[in-house]
């Protein structure tokens, strides 16, 4: 697998509009606003299994979007937001095919499953999952529900996998899907600019972190 550091803490901000504006899709100006008390921050696997230099799933471009997650994730809580936070994690009897893909488990018991210590957030709500999408026989849809939110900011890695599918099905239950282009990270660009062509085509907005740090600074003036 070919890992290539596409994102670096200099080069972000013009790689992510860089980004966008190459998907060249129609704006939906009416729509394209987020609601922050219909929102909710859904933060996916930012874990040592892929963020240690010293990890064979190691994901170099996940570095530089952890300060962006954790000023993202800052401004919810500050705001009363809800953080939802995912930690991936498998054993034999709930790997389903994911044994059959990547053999290497994220065993529970081991320090790589830990979410690592720059995005330990105490009122974040963490969900452990053993699947790709993050709602797949987890508790997230209900707490989502019995929150009421209706928009669903996505964050974290890989881009291609996890963040993406978990995207898709966020829309298939309802929730409006923010996906910030500079807010996920995977092994390569390739991986990470199909996917916000895939999802930019019906299923989310791609946006800047900074747009969105940006409407909840307003709503956050307004109140």
């Amino acid at each position: 697998m070919m890992k290539t550091p596409y994102f670096t803490r200099e080069t972000m901000d013009d790689q992510a509009s860089a980004f966008i504006k190459s998907l060249k899709t129609p704006e939906k100006s009416d729509e394209a606003c987020l609601v922050p008390e219909e929102s909710a921050l859904l933060v996916l696997d930012m874990q040592r299994f892929f963020l240690d230099e010293n990890s064979h799933a190691f994901i170099p471009s996940a570095v530089p979007i952890i300060p962006r997650i954790r000023r993202l994730a800052d401004m919810y809580i500050l705001t009363g937001l809800p953080v939802i936070m995912t930690r991936h994690v498998n054993s034999k009897a709930d790997a389903g095919l994911m044994a059959e893909w990547w053999k290497d488990l994220i065993d529970a018991n081991k320090e790589a499953s830990d979410i690592i210590p720059e995005l330990r957030i105490p009122d974040a709500l963490v969900i452990q999952k053993s699947q790709y999408d993050a709602f797949f026989q987890t508790s997230l849809e209900a707490s989502l529900r019995e929150k009421g939110i209706t928009q669903l900011v996505i964050t974290g890695v890989m881009t291609h996998l996890c963040c993406e599918t978990t995207a898709r099905s966020a829309f298939m239950r309802g929730f409006s899907v923010f996906f910030p282009a500079d807010g996920t990270a995977t092994y390569n660009e390739d991986f990470h600019r199909a996917t916000l062509l895939n999802l930019s085509h019906g299923f989310a907005r791609i946006v800047r972190m900074d747009d969105l740090l940006n409407q909840l600074g307003d709503g956050l003036d307004e109140g």
